[in-house]
């Protein structure tokens, strides 16, 4: 990794390291890059902070957790150098009317599955788990009644005890292989093939499916207001973060390049 200074002020290689742990990434490069940038933005803010002779007393959050002093620094410099604007009721309509599909309940599906666990690279036991519930689908089509019998009997799942009952499950509840064929079924219907998933192969049927509904713009104003002032804020961070990197003496690293401007 480079030298990274900010106006004389060395950032050590050390300090990367121990700063690693906030910010988990898909690679260790690009964890060490984003402790690197959040590193170099607070320096340039601790600096900024003292060029204006600002003074700070540490807060507690909501678990009675005490800031800093450089935390409390930082925060009193930039509630005194930003200025975002609350979002006014237009803007958060604005914003539900151009995105009403993600605001409503989700659908929920009231399934029911047998369970033949085998691992699937173990081919041999997998592909007699597959055999066995061919054969259980067999017999369901013959008669639908026999599913609580045959869950309880063959079903290597805890649900057996409730007759193969999943309860109420929604999308992402499931894994990928099994939710694709619960999307697929009607209200009632018995998927037709065998459901191949990591935990073994399944039979599976859906009871039910209840819709989402649309929730009012009543309902979700908080939310939304909260959403847009935390992207205004980010985004007057970013801002203020150039500005005060363009008037700096920074070395080893491009500020503008980072990916969060926040400071952990």
């Amino acid at each position: 990794m480079n030298m990274i200074s900010i106006n004389g002020v060395e950032i050590s290689s050390t300090e990367v390291a121990a700063e690693v742990q906030y910010h988990p990434a898909s690679s260790s490069e690009a964890a060490s890059a984003e402790a690197a940038g959040a590193l170099a933005i607070r320096e340039l803010f601790l600096q900024e902070a003292r060029r204006l002779n600002l003074t700070a007393v540490p807060e507690d959050d909501d678990e009675g957790r005490s800031e800093t002093q450089d935390d409390a620094l930082v925060r009193v410099l930039l509630e005194q150098e930003l200025d975002v604007p609350l979002a006014d009721e237009e803007s958060c309509r604005r914003y539900f009317d151009n995105n009403r599909k993600r605001f409503q309940t989700p659908d929920i599906f009231e399934a029911r599955h047998i369970l033949i666990s085998a691992a699937p690279d173990d081919k041999s036991a997998y592909s007699m788990a597959e055999a066995r519930v061919k054969d259980i689908i067999k017999s369901l089509t013959s008669n639908p009644a026999l599913f609580e019998k045959l869950a309880k009997k063959h079903s290597d799942c805890p649900s057996a005890e409730t007759g193969g009952n999943l309860g109420q499950v929604s999308k992402g509840q499931t894994v990928p292989e099994f939710e694709t064929f619960l999307l697929s079924l009607e209200e009632g219907q018995l998927c037709p093939v065998p459901v191949k998933t990591r935990y073994g192969v399944h039979v599976l049927q859906l009871d039910r499916q209840i819709l989402g509904q649309a929730l009012p713009f009543e309902a979700v104003h908080k939310k939304i207001a909260s959403y847009l002032e935390e992207a205004s804020w980010r985004t007057a961070v970013a801002q203020y973060v150039r500005v005060l990197a363009g008037r700096a003496d920074v070395k080893g690293i491009d500020l503008g390049a980072v990916g969060s401007p926040l400071v952990q």
